[in-house]
């Protein structure tokens, strides 16, 4: 279905329109500041609007970002601040803004992956986006739960920091752990300062946020974790480390928070607490899809990351939405190089970029895709091969980056 409603990038005098459209329809108040990170951080040029006449009915945008992938880092297009107004849905309007933006990252040689956190799990797939990765939510009830005996805290120093003291510490921290961690963005200023947004309006009746920060021995910052109070309830928004003796000691301060029964969390799908734990079902868990992949140039995104083992496949690709990812590529990858190119040759696997983008952070792996009947083998062992090779060491894991909905 194509939309009668124009598509353009938005002005920069027209924010407040759009911040209007998209709090109204995630069916949020209109308030003053309740799109103060996106009016810092938004790109206009990169903010598609959907126009009926002069108003605004419809909205995508895209963050220019740099994401931790199998031993690389690659530039992915964050795609953030999708709407349409309750008044003008099943009218192609979410479809051609989805086929717009790929369209235009392709024809202009943009990012090669794109990437987002979905409101809805049903909406993102028709568009070629894959869930790539999970995340635990995490819930714990303090009065039954201790560490074990063993548990090594190190001789670092825990202690709580305003965020404008802890800001350059956490920085620092932050961006050494994005680059270890598969599924992590780079932070710059602009996400820092929505990270940090501290007004009334984002607490959600909670407090204001709380900052520790660890240091080891020598005075280095080796972690921090950000959070906030809720009656007896922690909520624990972050919690980024550099080394396994500021993550024990993190959560041995959470563990014995005074004044708090509860702690929430959500973490990576193998997240280490529960290791830690005298009763790892002290930590009760629920699995829950976290960030959604898209290839948007199958021969760059799948040489731009790096692979477990020596693969050398041939894949025959379907890609309806974007047609021009259709084809057989050869992807061979020795562990110094990786290529992928189009071929004339027999192909091995047979199977969607869906698949691919599933399996492309190395979490969900092309055996259980096959398994499900959403990989055809054509060569035996053919999955068993690529599964292996596009495995990562832990599980990929994104770390949202601000209050409101965005990448």
């Amino acid at each position: 279905m194509t939309t009668a409603h124009p598509l353009r990038t938005i002005e920069a005098h027209e924010f407040d329109a759009f911040a209007r459209m998209i709090t109204t329809a995630y069916g949020q108040d209109g308030r003053e500041g309740a799109l103060g990170n996106a009016r810092s951080s938004i790109e206009p040029g990169r903010t598609l609007a959907a126009y009926d006449g002069r108003d605004i009915v419809g909205g995508a945008g895209i963050y220019g970002r740099t994401m931790t992938v199998p031993g690389a880092l690659v530039p992915v297009a964050g795609i953030t601040l999708v709407a349409v107004l309750p008044t003008h849905r099943r009218r192609g309007i979410l479809t051609a803004m989805m086929r717009g933006q790929l369209t235009e990252l392709h024809e202009t040689g943009g990012e090669p992956i794109a990437a987002l956190n979905a409101a809805e799990a049903t909406i993102y797939g028709r568009f070629g986006y894959g869930i790539a990765s999970h995340l635990a939510a995490l819930h714990i009830d303090k009065p039954t739960v201790a560490l074990r005996p063993d548990v090594d805290l190190g001789a670092g120093t825990v202690r709580l920091l305003t965020a404008d003291q802890a800001r350059p510490f956490l920085e620092k921290v932050h961006d050494t752990a994005r680059r270890q961690t598969v599924g992590w963005v780079d932070r710059t200023e602009k996400y820092w300062n929505a990270r940090l947004h501290d007004a009334e309006h984002v607490r959600d009746g909670a407090t204001a946020l709380r900052v520790v920060l660890h240091t080891d021995p020598g005075g280095a910052a080796t972690g921090y974790a950000l959070y906030r109070s809720k009656g007896a309830t922690a909520h624990i928004v972050e919690v980024v480390v550099v080394d396994r003796w500021a993550y024990a000691s993190l959560w041995h301060y959470f563990l014995n928070l005074d004044g708090h029964d509860h702690l929430t969390y959500e973490g990576a799908p193998d997240e280490v607490l529960p290791h830690l734990l005298a009763d790892p079902r002290a930590a009760r868990t629920t699995l829950v899809d976290n960030l959604w992949v898209r290839l948007v140039d199958v021969e760059r995104a799948l040489a731009a990351r790096r692979y477990t083992v020596a693969l050398d496949v041939v894949l025959e690709v379907e890609d309806a939405f974007c047609p021009w990812n259709a084809g057989r590529y050869r992807l061979y990858a020795d562990g110094f190089t990786v290529t992928c190119e189009r071929t004339r040759s027999r192909p091995d696997l047979r199977l969607t970029t869906t698949e691919l983008a599933s399996a492309y952070l190395g979490g969900p792996t092309l055996s259980a895709l096959a398994a499900a009947g959403r990989i055809e083998e054509l060569r035996p062992g053919a999955v068993a091969a690529a599964s292996r090779a596009f495995r990562g060491e832990r599980e990929p894991f994104h770390l949202s980056g601000a209050a409101f909905p965005a990448f």
